[in-house]
């Protein structure tokens, strides 16, 4: 989560898959398996014919068009910063300047290999010289500045409770394992998981010279484990409510004893904030006491062991390979690292993303899009307006004031009318750790300096080649950036009900982000304020309990279901975002009846326009760590498991009784 965003919910981060067809326009009908029912598993149906002739590419953990629109969009970007990196007499100091000697500095892989560890040893020093853990809050706040990865996660964005202002925020964090069940649980896949970290870290110490890396990498997992231990899992985690806990200074120094707090914040140029909202309190408690029980030795190889992994990636191919044997190989199935130069432009993107944005939006999106996205956008919206006043389980007064959340969302499109200043970041050519290490500081500092400040109400939390979109709960804002705004998504030459089932659908999911089980308990001005009748609470619970019992129940690898708490909001998002997409779609008619085109109905071009965006493939690893750890489901279910909701699907398809999309109306769930 972006710390000066708090966003609900980055809403798309899964695969997509579809390209346009010259025959049903929007809707490729190769990618069809007709040996499949519509009524028994729409999700093959339209994309099954693409899933048997489709192989995952040996660099991916998965595919699908989302993929494919991310490789278009790497592709643009590359074309920029190579420009970019060959302009030898750009003006120093410019956006021109830093992009290009930053990408360059990356694909000088001579230099990067020469160095070795060398970047990292005052660092490594600083930690080595540690004596005493009355030092920590220092060391602990440099290495944040760092992005390097503590025992607690640090960050500074919006209030939740009083939206108006910046606040210091700490967490719960510390881990290399993906989640705390890849250390407690005893399933053989998570085990080898452990022996591969293991592996990793022992690596790690050994290049970094530690004197038995055996021992130490021993030594780190069973610290980690501790702190596991105590790790509140993810689906508690995501609880607004339960994770707000205003702390002062002095509070939070009786919560961790032998830690200065105060030290500590003024170290990370944080002691301005008026006060720290701590996620889970007990969480620090436990914390101190597994570092007051750790040896001094073993807490500076845990954290040598994080600053070599937070910048492994820019460092010679001892490190590279080791990281990739762990993180792509072990955790997620690859069978190749991705090429250097896609390396190159990643790095790019995430320290100079906006001044690469620009130049992206200046070639690759048209006005035109904008424009028709803020009509549809204002569709929906007015769907969502209607849909509100019609529910049937709702009081008036609780319909007033989602109305007027509803009526104060503020809608971002394409790219940000005001851009990011860089001036204060420093990139040498020829200098690959040294630049990553003052991105990070660059972007640490620009995060601090906002306490006290006005809100920045113009931030963007993604740049405009981010092929994705969110919610924001501090904001009440949705925000599409222009890479998304691409088939099979959106297509101006497409059909409407393609677009609808497919934009539109997206603009619905965000907007219904606002209404989720978490985005309901913040106001239209961003704050976290209970505005619900003790009746239409319980109601809203029925209904969210029904749809956590639906997702549980389905299980993507054997053994292993999805976690129907954890991706509550995302599915809410889904099955209500389908549901308003589809009120805007035959409010779109006015009253007419689409053409049949091919023999498809424009309700059911509406429904294959959802279902071919998720059109995906995964690794079982990649898909293992995906259940256990992210908010969304499986694409298969976003499409399945969304469908079977969907009253006007059934008529569209003919679901009857005995076909296996069915589910008896009293079991389907409807909460907007």
């Amino acid at each position: 989560m972006t710390p000066s965003k708090q966003l609900l919910a980055l809403a798309l981060a899964a695969t997509f898959a579809g390209t346009a067809s010259a025959q049903t326009p929007g809707v490729d009908t190769t990618n069809f398996d007709r040996s499949v029912r519509p009524q028994d598993d729409f999700f093959r149906y339209v994309n099954g014919g693409w899933l048997k002739r489709t192989e995952i590419p040996a660099d991916r953990s998965s595919y699908g068009s989302f993929v494919q629109l991310r490789d278009r969009s790497e592709e643009a970007v590359r074309a920029i910063v190579e420009e970019a990196a060959a302009a030898r007499g750009a003006q120093p100091g410019s956006e021109t300047q830093k992009v290009g000697d930053l990408y360059a500095s990356y694909m000088d892989s001579a230099r990067v290999e020469a160095a070795g560890i060398a970047p990292l040893r005052p660092e490594l020093a600083r930690i080595a010289a540690l004596r005493d853990r009355a030092a920590l809050p220092e060391l602990y706040a440099r290495l944040m500045r760092m992005g390097v990865q503590t025992p607690m996660g640090f960050g500074v964005g919006q209030d939740a409770r009083q939206a108006t202002r910046y606040i210091a925020s700490v967490g719960q964090s510390g881990l290399g394992l993906p989640d705390r069940d890849y250390y407690l649980k005893q399933d053989p896949k998570l085990a080898a998981a452990r022996a591969a970290y293991q592996t990793y870290l022992e690596t790690v110490l050994r290049l970094a010279g530690d004197r038995d890396p055996a021992a130490g990498a021993r030594a780190v997992l069973a610290f980690e484990t501790a702190l596991a231990e105590k790790h509140w899992d993810r689906a508690r985690s995501r609880d607004r409510e339960a994770t707000y806990n205003l702390r002062t200074v002095a509070q939070l120094d009786s919560i961790m004893p032998g830690f200065s707090w105060g030290r500590f914040l003024r170290a990370a140029n944080a002691a301005s904030t008026p006060g720290v909202v701590v996620r889970q309190p007990d969480y620090l408690t436990a914390m101190n006491q597994v570092m007051a029980s750790t040896p001094l030795p073993v807490l500076k190889q845990y954290l040598t062991v994080k600053l070599v992994d937070s910048y492994a990636s820019a460092l010679s191919s001892p490190f590279v390979n080791a990281q990739f044997a762990y993180r792509g190989k072990a955790l997620q199935g690859l069978e190749t690292n991705r090429p250097r130069w896609k390396r190159a432009v990643g790095a790019v993107e995430g320290t100079l993303g906006e001044a690469a944005g620009r130049l992206y939006v200046q070639r690759s999106f048209r006005p035109e899009s904008r424009e028709r996205m803020q009509q549809l956008v204002g569709n929906l919206r007015e769907a969502f307006r209607e849909a509100i006043d019609s529910l049937e389980w709702m009081s008036p007064a609780t319909k007033v004031q989602a109305q007027a959340k509803l009526s104060k969302f503020n809608v971002k499109i394409g790219y940000p009318d005001q851009w990011r200043d860089y001036s204060a970041l420093e990139v040498r050519r020829g200098d690959l750790a040294g630049n990553m290490m003052r991105a990070a500081e660059f972007g640490y500092n620009r995060m601090v300096r906002r306490l006290g400040q006005p809100i920045d109400r113009g931030e963007w939390g993604m740049t405009p080649q981010t092929v994705n979109a969110y919610y924001s709960s501090t904001m009440n804002e949705i925000v599409f950036p222009a890479a998304i705004l691409q088939p099979p998504f959106f297509d101006p030459s497409a059909d409407d009900a393609v677009n609808y089932g497919g934009i539109g659908a997206v603009i619905g999911h965000e907007i219904s982000h606002g209404f989720d089980d978490q985005g309901r308990r913040s106001d239209g001005e961003g704050n976290l304020r209970d505005w619900w009748t003790e009746a239409d609470n319980a109601a809203f619970k029925t209904r969210a309990d029904a749809l956590v019992e639906q997702y549980g129940a389905f299980s993507p690898l054997e053994g292993l279901n999805v976690n129907g708490r954890l991706t509550l909001g995302e599915n809410i998002g889904d099955v209500s975002g389908l549901a308003m997409a589809y009120r805007a779609y035959r409010k779109s008619l006015n009253g007419r009846e689409a053409p049949v085109i091919n023999g498809l109905t424009g309700d059911q071009r509406f429904f294959m326009g959802w279902a071919q965006v998720w059109r995906s493939l995964q690794r079982p690893d990649a898909l293992r760590q995906q259940i256990m750890t992210d908010t969304h489901s499986p694409g298969e279910y976003r499409v399945n498991g969304v469908l079977r909701n969907i009253p006007e699907f059934y008529r569209a398809y003919n679901v009857q009784p005995g076909d296996k999309m069915y589910l008896p109306p009293e079991k389907r769930v409807k909460i907007w």
